[in-house]
């Protein structure tokens, strides 16, 4: 892409910390124009510095994606990437986590994704080409006991993405996954707080303590410094020809992998003797 235009225009959400955060610092050094979103914009005074427009966005507020929307095109005329990397975790049995927090998890992680999408698309399509990167997970190929509801936020994006390419394609518009694995970031320790939150006075609570002190453990020794993945989205962005997916980040191969090749009750049996 960047061979024929020679500043893309980005936007990037969740761009307030971690993979969003170095994504955009990583694309504002290859000279593209990026708009950088989140919803808490005062923690994206450093971006700003760095050269990103800065956008106040809530990817559950119609009103506020549209704003976004008619920003840029007031100022750029186009986009030629947009970026849906908002989205978070949040852990708990299914059982116990009340239907208004996992609405809000499915509002965040996939409807919101999908409708700054559908905001974009005709814009692409009338200008035959555009490039959307959708941040999912190695979650959307496997589950854990505890974490049902972001599994299926992460399966969906799978999904919602894989129908999305074919659909787009004859448009010339490239849609691309990044499945990222352990990545240093706010995400472990904000999934385990709700985890312990949640499970506190039931029947799990005892399970769920040993789940986010082995989340905890692991994420400490064993995660991906962010720009890892960051530099995945750049190529992503910027490539003639992207991949279809690119995973980056510990266990971002293996764990889908065991997945796959491990009869359902081993690989249940290995997460229970890790999380239980």
């Amino acid at each position: 892409m960047n061979d024929v235009i020679s500043k893309p225009v980005v936007l990037v959400t969740g761009a307030s910390s971690g993979i969003g955060e170095a994504a955009v610092l990583r694309l504002l050094r290859r000279g593209c124009i990026v708009y950088a979103a989140a919803r808490r914009a005062e923690r994206m005074a450093a971006l700003g510095e760095a050269g990103a427009h800065l956008l106040r966005m809530d990817v559950t507020e119609e009103d506020s994606m549209r704003q976004g929307v008619d920003t840029i095109m007031r100022e750029q005329g186009r986009l030629d990437v947009l970026v849906n990397n908002a989205g978070y975790g949040s852990y708990g049995a299914v059982e116990c986590v009340p239907l208004d927090e996992a609405r809000r998890q499915m509002e965040v992680n996939i409807f919101g994704l999908a409708r700054l999408s559908q905001l974009f698309i005709p814009i692409m399509r009338q200008q035959g080409s555009g490039r959307i990167i959708n941040v999912s997970s190695i979650a959307g190929h496997f589950n854990e006991p505890r974490g049902g509801w972001y599994h299926a936020t992460k399966h969906a994006v799978l999904a919602l993405s894989d129908s999305m390419r074919m659909e787009l394609k004859p448009f010339g518009i490239d849609v691309v996954l990044i499945e990222p694995g352990m990545i240093a970031s706010e995400w472990a320790d904000i999934a385990m707080q709700h985890l312990e939150k949640i499970s506190a006075g039931t029947p799990y609570e005892p399970s769920a303590a040993r789940q986010a002190q082995f989340f905890r453990r692991g994420y400490s020794h064993f995660a991906t410094p962010a720009d890892r993945v960051a530099r995945s989205i750049e190529r992503a962005s910027l490539s003639r020809c992207p991949r279809v997916r690119y995973r980056d980040g510990f266990g971002s191969t293996m764990f889908p992998l065991l997945h796959a090749i491990m009869p359902t009750r081993i690989f249940d049996a290995a997460v229970k003797i890790m999380m239980n």
